[in-house]
């Protein structure tokens, strides 16, 4: 039986739909291996992937693997074909497509724009859907979580805490693309846009001290300005991002064998053991000397 109830009509991407006014939840379980199935959605979806691998062919795109805890943007209309390689009745592949209205997205956009202005004056906010694909943050998976499990309660407020939900996803969403422009593509902005400038400071200077005010001063703003700004626009206060720099950079140490859990937190501007250890294991969910195992 699909462990969402119902039916099981097809053993190929086996389909429950739960409707809302503005968005659509499809709930998909495949039992068995195919290849190429093609799918297409008449209004702007978000797919994210639970259980299972599926390979998609979009366009001229390299064909990719899609795992659990990614998610896929794409417009209306986008023709895609997929691939089950692992499907099987023991272990079938499970996936949600949420349409959104395009009308819905527009009006959040907007919104977002007249209440919560980006940093740099040419600069909006705007949903990329141009097949978009991303691992998903925390934020994210918990809202795609809830999601799932309003639109199957019983509920009378059910359409609006779906319509408040279907909202903050598509702000999460925009900050998630934001960030990823900003964190990974900071160097080639940094002389145009002030927290790409900062983002690029913060990675010269983990070792040192980094407070709050010489960061806003690097950005030419106030200190509750560049607050909110960094905060609106990359999801995160200035301190997490710091935390999580250093450790990136702490990874990257343990990868050298020569090097210990010792050098690694001194070298990546923690100053403690104890606080090193406890922020590993926070961002990473196991232990600098676990993940150090690991690597060996």
């Amino acid at each position: 039986m699909p462990s969402w109830g119902g039916k099981l009509d097809a053993l190929v991407e086996n389909k429950l739909t739960l409707s809302h006014d503005v968005a659509e939840l499809n709930l998909y379980e495949t039992f068995q291996r195919a290849q190429l199935v093609e799918l297409e959605f008449s209004s702007p979806v978000l797919t994210s992937m639970l259980t299972g691998k599926k390979v998609m062919h979009i366009d001229e795109l390299k064909p990719f693997d899609y795992l659990p805890g990614e998610s896929l943007v794409l417009p209306a209309n986008k023709p895609m074909k997929i691939d089950f390689p692992e499907a099987s009745l023991e272990t079938p592949t499970r996936c949600i497509a949420l349409t959104i209205s395009g009308e819905f997205i527009q009006q959040t956009v907007n919104h977002l724009n007249e209440e919560y202005p980006r940093t740099e004056p040419d600069e909006v906010w705007e949903v990329d859907v141009n097949n978009y694909h991303f691992r998903n943050g925390l934020e994210i998976s918990l809202l795609i979580d809830k999601i799932i499990r309003l639109y199957r309660e019983n509920n009378v407020m059910k359409p609006f805490f779906i319509h408040k939900s279907l909202e903050e996803l598509i702000v999460r969403l925009m900050q998630t693309q934001a960030r990823r422009v900003l964190i990974d593509q900071a160097r080639n902005f940094m002389n145009t846009h002030r927290l790409a400038f900062v983002v690029e400071y913060i990675r010269n200077n983990l070792t040192k001290a980094l407070a709050i005010d010489e960061l806003s001063n690097q950005a030419c703003l106030s200190k509750s300005h560049f607050f909110r700004l960094f905060k609106n626009e990359l999801g995160i206060s200035p301190i997490q991002f710091i935390l999580q720099e250093r450790i990136r950079l702490a990874k990257q140490i343990l990868t050298n064998p020569a090097k210990s859990i010792t050098d690694a937190c001194y070298e990546s501007g923690f100053n403690s053991l104890t606080h090193f250890s406890n922020a590993f294991r926070t961002i990473e969910r196991i232990s600098p000397r676990q993940y150090k195992q690991q690597l060996s």
